[in-house]
């Protein structure tokens, strides 16, 4: 068990009995690259997570551990700043504290976790919601959950550079065991939507790679998500993202000015309205109808907002026409990564061995698979 591993490696260590904080990585089912257009998105928390165990210094240094790597790193407290490896997501959350006016000293922390990294699961944010959380109530600091999810945002976007939404973070935060969460991204209101499977389960298939263009595409995209709205404010004043505008109005002004962010737009505006239809099906327990989405939502992604890549959509179109999948799609900010698939139980180890084997044969790669579960969000474990 990774918490017993966790706590004996922590101990031989530092001869200190920790806390010990559990943060789970996420999946989105519907919804992508919608967050920062102040859209809905429908993640759910996985039962795969990041685990850290800390305890407190009577001094100002920071002592941390990752097993994975097998790697230490020390730093003062009053010192930290940025670094180019795992420990910038740990001093992120410490330096927006410190900013805050958190009283926080130093302290001993192992990390752990199964939540594959690069694989677009967000191992990044459940150890930023690993390590507030712990922080938090080490340091009895009192902050609560949305604020921490906002703490642990705002570290990812000055400590990694990544402009992340927030959906990362609360599905993260916020989970619940066999449930999605229906997340507005303008006032951070939220529904539970059961996520029931029947018969069927949540299989992701790690492309195992990523393209050198994720970045500065992810940065071009929202550039040109923001042009879009600024030609459409500048006719209906109250515009004030993607959120507010309609097909009608991106035909009528976008369109005669520059087909490419007109396309953009369009995929972000129509996605929108698919969650919300998505949230519907989870209600009715239609989840074939769900599953056509996902399949409409990848499409969308590869043609119009240029996002996917070679490997991705051979993984999707692998499926494509098999009834034992209902739904398949890329997830995550695109170039690599997962594709989510929601296939019939029984088929499952056919299906996967199958993809193996065409993956290596086609692409020369080599596949992983994931079976996750929806599991309950950032907790004490011990």
């Amino acid at each position: 068990m990774m918490i017993e591993k966790i706590g004996k490696i922590f101990n031989e260590k530092f001869n200190q009995v920790p806390l010990i904080v559990r943060s789970p990585g996420r999946v989105n089912i519907i919804g992508e690259h919608t967050d920062y257009n102040d859209g809905f998105v429908l993640p759910a928390a996985i039962d795969k997570a990041i685990y850290v165990a800390m305890a407190k210094r009577d001094d100002a240094m920071i002592h941390l551990f990752a097993i994975e790597f097998n790697e230490s790193f020390s730093i003062n407290i009053n010192d930290i700043h940025p670094t180019k490896s795992w420990s910038t997501y740990i001093l992120g959350v410490v330096n927006q504290l410190v900013d805050r006016g958190y009283k926080i000293g130093g302290f001993n922390l192992v990390i752990d976790g199964d939540v594959p990294v690069g694989a677009g699961l967000s191992s990044s944010a459940a150890v930023e919601c690993s390590v507030v959380f712990a922080l938090n109530e080490l340091f009895n600091l009192n902050i609560d959950k949305m604020q921490m999810v906002l703490i642990a945002q705002k570290a990812e976007q000055t400590y990694s550079g990544v402009m992340c939404g927030v959906m990362d973070m609360f599905a993260s935060m916020f989970g619940k065991k066999n449930h999605v969460i229906k997340l507005d991204c303008r006032s951070l209101e939220y529904q539970y939507k059961p996520l029931i499977l029947d018969g069927y389960k949540l299989v992701l298939f790690n492309t195992n790679v990523k393209h050198s263009l994720a970045s500065s595409a992810y940065n071009e995209r929202r550039q040109q998500c923001e042009q879009g709205v600024a030609w459409v404010a500048s006719h209906y004043p109250n515009i004030k993202s993607l959120r507010d505008v309609n097909l009608e109005m991106l035909q009528q002004i976008v369109l005669p000015k520059d087909v490419l962010i007109f396309t953009r737009c369009k995929f972000v505006v129509e996605e929108i309205k698919r969650l919300l239809s998505g949230c519907d099906d989870l209600e009715n327990g239609n989840i074939e109808s769900l599953g056509e989405k996902m399949f409409q939502t990848h499409n969308g992604l590869s043609k119009e907002y240029g996002v996917s890549c070679a490997e991705l959509d051979f993984l999707v179109n692998a499926v494509s026409e098999n009834k034992n999948v209902l739904g398949s799609r890329m997830m995550g900010g695109g170039f690599g990564g997962c594709t989510i698939n929601i296939i019939h139980e029984h088929s499952v180890d056919e299906i996967t061995e199958k993809l193996f084997s065409s993956y290596k044969k086609e692409l020369g790669l080599q596949l992983t698979s994931y079976i996750v579960k929806a599991s309950d969000g950032t907790s004490i474990v011990k």
